[in-house]
């Protein structure tokens, strides 16, 4: 067996991976941690309503562009220089980003916030796959990663509001710079560098040609919702994605020392993993996104509680990421994922129920918790089975290629759902007759971007049905490595 293929045991490493999970936490958190922040920024700053998006989006767009780069590039350079440059540019640009005098500037600084993001995230699960030993060992740390990174979304929105309503909205960026501080302080103390055996150059053609074609394809899915899909600018907008990711397949297939080695698709367990989490991201990240309004603008509800709110969601994916763990290891990940994307499915079709006179109680709590497990016992078998019998070589690249499908996918899945109820609103305020009611129309276009994203949860389940293979413990040898992996 290659010395390349099964990570030796590291020495304090799961004080280490407490550091790493909490990092991931910390990127996780700050893609949802300006949500319940949003109107006061807007008020503060003098954003208008059509530029408010880009406090958001520019985040988007840099993390969803720049994975799959960060994640070579800490193969190549070392993933914990990489992870430390990167940690190091996510936290000055949080102290940007709150110290901002202007729009411009606030937008600007989200931006270098989604690069240091993009550079973080793949190098950080990179060490957390070479670190531990692939079996029971690092099932249980993609549990606990898991379960802080995954709850890291919801606890987003209950900090955002209790910081926003504490402190004011500066402190939502403020608050990333002592953690980022701490964890490169301890980085060289807790984590053992590791790298490429041998010293590649870096495919700069491929490199530049990947991150402009996903960068564009993110830049036309979130302008969606104010051009529409049909517009002439977002065809054009998507063709040149699709031109770009196609000449760097082409550029890809004659380079020695390519950026993304294509052979790595011919590992089912890569590939399907990846198709999978495109759906869970598109029909999860933007279901935060649509509770926030609903609480706030149907429900009326202050950011503090609308923050609160989600304490149950957060809770419930930790529990339930962390029983996962322990399922893969007896179970494989195949049934347990199929399980969660059930769950999640029964969630989010709860939440088509909503109702413009309804209550936390009533309309939101039972959604959140189902879907929060059913979140927990997903994301943990999909990143195990991501980076299931990839080469130590290639960590960083499995790793950024699962982050860059939830990404693109949630990207997608919040333009598609946001298109969606809009329409649906508009068209019930139309039908209204001079006598619109507001709360009712907001709730009917909810109702529809609920039910597509339980659509888009669904076909995750057929597909990890289908094409996600099935590797029973009976498998597993005694070094912990599938006896199949890859197959």
């Amino acid at each position: 067996m290659s010395p390349e293929n099964v990570s030796t045991p590291a020495p304090g490493r799961w004080t280490a991976l407490i550091l790493l999970a909490g990092v991931q936490f910390m990127v996780v958190l700050d893609a949802s941690i300006v949500n319940v922040a949003l109107p006061t920024i807007k008020n503060s700053l003098h954003f208008s309503q059509d530029n408010l998006q880009w406090v958001v989006n520019a985040y988007t767009l840099t993390f969803g562009g720049f994975l799959l780069l960060g994640g070579r590039v800490a193969d190549l350079l070392g993933r914990r220089k990489v992870f430390m440059v990167g940690l190091t540019l996510f936290a000055v640009a949080s102290l940007a980003g709150g110290l901002s005098p202007s729009t411009g500037f606030l937008t600007a600084a989200r931006a270098v916030q989604g690069l240091g993001a993009a550079i973080v995230s793949p190098a950080a699960l990179a060490i957390v796959t070479t670190t531990f030993t692939e079996g029971s060992e690092r099932n249980k740390a993609l549990g606990i990663w898991g379960a802080v990174a995954g709850a890291g979304g919801a606890a987003g929105v209950l900090l955002g509001g209790i910081l926003t309503s504490g402190l004011g909205w500066e402190w939502v960026f403020f608050v990333n710079v002592p953690i980022g501080a701490l964890a490169v302080f301890l980085a060289p103390r807790l984590l053992r560098e590791s790298r490429l055996p041998e010293r590649s150059s870096i495919d700069v053609a491929g490199a530049l040609t990947i991150t402009a074609g996903l960068v564009v394809l993110v830049y036309g899915l979130v302008n969606t919702e104010h051009h529409g899909w049909g517009s002439t600018r977002t065809i054009v907008t998507l063709a040149i994605a699709v031109a770009l990711i196609a000449a760097f397949v082409v550029i890809e297939q004659r380079r020695r020392d390519p950026l993304i080695r294509l052979g790595i698709f011919r590992n089912r367990s890569v590939t399907s993993s990846n198709v999978v989490g495109l759906l869970v991201g598109a029909s999860l990240f933007s279901m935060f996104f649509f509770i926030s309004l609903y609480l706030q603008q149907v429900l009326g509800y202050s950011a503090l509680r609308s923050g609160v709110s989600y304490l149950p969601l957060a809770v419930g994916i930790i529990v339930a990421a962390g029983t996962a763990s322990q399922l893969v290891t007896r179970l494989g990940p195949k049934p347990v994922l199929v399980f969660g994307l059930l769950l999640v499915s029964v969630g989010l079709i709860l939440f088509t129920g909503v109702s413009p006179h309804g209550s936390f109680g009533s309309d939101v709590l039972l959604p959140s918790v189902v879907v929060a497990f059913g979140l927990g016992f997903a994301f943990v078998p999909l990143t195990i089975s991501a980076v299931a019998g990839v080469a130590g070589s290639e960590a960083g690249l499995a790793s950024g290629l699962i982050n860059t499908a939830q990404q693109v996918g949630g990207a997608l899945g919040l333009a598609v759902l946001s298109t969606i109820a809009n329409t649906r609103t508009n068209h019930v305020l139309a039908s209204a007759h001079g006598r619109p009611d507001v709360k009712n129309a907001l709730t009917e276009g909810f109702k529809s971007a609920f039910t597509v994203g339980a659509g888009f949860a669904i076909a995750g389940v057929v597909l990890a049905l289908l094409v996600v293979r099935h590797v029973p413990p009976s498998e597993v040898a005694a070094d912990g490595v599938p006896v199949a992996a890859g197959a």
